[in-house]
């Protein structure tokens, strides 16, 4: 890196580089979508409704263990290191997926692919909440969110090329799964000359690395009092034990917590992946054929970048509780309308352009607004000590309610059809909105300090409210 590069540009890049990990993240989670048809068939693995379930969520499934791990593992021994250590694992579970003989073995790799993609997805937001100043952490943790958007849009295109081109080449859904071994390398060597997050350097007592950090990412007015914060807060975090799981039950942090698993269960139960891992599929279902599904899939992956634009535009501007809100009520009626015009609308030519037509506005507020916002709520509200273990087991929950909705999805559909299946998540979906209006709070304008400072006076306040009762 050049030594006169301006804070503004190394930041660019820090961004860049290290969001390949999200663009992993989206491209293995959507590629199953185009490659479920052609891996299904006899003479490929020949997947019934279960095993196609069981393909798409291990992966899921060692996603939710990835975020754990991942979590622990990047307070050990650093954001930097754990990003590259899972670009070698997303390259060596490619390359197992891409050439594997048979089903058993494609579940294993399937699962090693998600202990990359979970530890992922809680180690690069983290990265970037801890290397950006506060003004533009939004931003800066949002990029993320888009790259796993347009990793998903990569997979979606990808997909209807090599679906379109390779007619009776049934075994093309090897090489759509082998592709991704392309930004895994991108994302090796990307990593490798940047620099480890300054807040994880104060903690583990490496100050003068943490300063040199510093003076690259902020300019020179700012690093002294950026300084300073992180190391007060570490200093007062020194006074407490090492995070456990024993740290969960003081009553502030498991607020944090719940507020954590709230959120991550929030953005899945409305099944949002289940159009992302099985757009194809629903498509075919409503009526299109394999390669007018493929093609028509796109859109899902363009409304996705689209909208994860916007997202990001909306961040600076309005606070992260309406946003989330105005999301969810917007994905609520996609659902509610998905479920009566495949009642009203069934075995008619027409059925399957509106389900694409709502199936790209549920993804417009989805990826507009519910995502953005969750995973920049999930890098922000744990405090430093506990951020790893905390987000790590939010994540986790996440993954898990991801895990869930993808292996019964597929049983589902072939058990109770398409409308009566996203009624159902209709129904999730007015759960996930009192949840927002009763507990969710705003973080929107604070440092990562101040948000820490306002958990501890809210259950401050809590027990002097208690005390003047007795």
């Amino acid at each position: 890196m050049k030594k006169n590069m301006t804070p503004r540009k190394f930041l660019f890049i820090i961004i860049v580089c290290s969001t390949f990990g999200g663009l992993l993240f989206g491209y293995d989670t959507g590629v199953i979508n185009g490659a479920l048809p052609y891996m299904s068939k006899e003479s490929q693995l020949n997947l019934t409704p279960f095993l196609e379930g069981l393909v798409t969520s291990s992966l899921l499934f060692g996603a939710a263990i990835g975020a754990i791990i991942g979590g622990r593992v990047s307070d050990s021994i650093g954001r930097k290191k754990t990003i590259i250590f899972l670009a070698v694992l997303f390259f060596f579970a490619t390359l197992g997926v891409s050439f594997t003989p048979g089903v058993t073995l494609m579940i294993i790799f399937r699962f090693l692919l998600g202990l990359a993609v979970g530890g992922a997805s809680v180690t690069v937001p983290t990265y970037l909440a801890e290397m950006a100043p506060s003004e533009s952490r939004g931003r800066m943790v949002t990029q993320n969110e888009l790259m796993i958007v347009t990793g998903q849009l990569l997979a979606f295109t990808i997909n209807a090329i090599l679906g379109n081109m390779s007619e009776g080449n049934d075994s093309v859904w090897r090489i759509m799964l082998l592709i991704a071994a392309v930004p895994a390398v991108v994302l090796f060597f990307g990593m490798l000359p940047l620099p480890e997050s300054p807040r994880w350097l104060m903690k583990n007592e490496k100050k003068d690395q943490a300063m040199g950090v510093l003076h690259k990412i902020r300019e020179k007015s700012k690093v002294r009092g950026e300084y300073n914060q992180i190391d007060a807060t570490v200093i007062m975090e020194e006074k407490l034990d090492k995070a456990t799981y024993k740290d969960l039950t003081v009553p502030w942090v498991r607020y944090i917590l719940f507020l954590g698993i709230g959120i991550a269960v929030v953005q899945q139960i409305t099944g949002v992946n289940s159009i992302m891992y099985y757009g194809t599929e629903i498509l075919r279902d409503a009526g299109f054929s394999t390669n007018a599904a493929l093609t028509a899939n796109i859109s899902n992956g363009v409304i996705s970048v689209l909208a994860t634009f916007v997202g990001i535009w909306l961040l600076g501007k309005v606070g992260r509780k309406p946003m989330l809100l105005v999301g969810q009520f917007g994905t609520l009626t996609a659902l509610l309308l998905i479920g009566i015009s495949s009642l009203v609308l069934e075995g008619t030519v027409v059925l399957p352009y509106v389900v694409i037509c709502l199936t790209v506005m549920f993804l417009g507020f989805q990826q507009g607004a519910i995502s953005p916002v969750t995973w920049l709520m999930l890098a922000e509200i744990f405090p430093l000590r506990l951020r790893g273990l905390g987000m790590g087991l939010s994540v986790f929950c996440l993954w898990m309610v991801n895990f869930g909705v993808s292996f019964v999805f597929p049983i589902l559909l072939a058990g109770i059809g398409l409308s009566s299946t996203f009624f159902l998540f209709a129904a999730l979906g007015v759960l996930a909105i009192a949840f927002v209006i009763k507990f969710l709070p705003e973080t929107k304008g604070k440092t990562l300090e101040e948000i820490e400072s306002y958990f501890k006076k809210r259950e401050n306040q809590k027990e002097d409210v208690k005390t003047k009762a007795l």
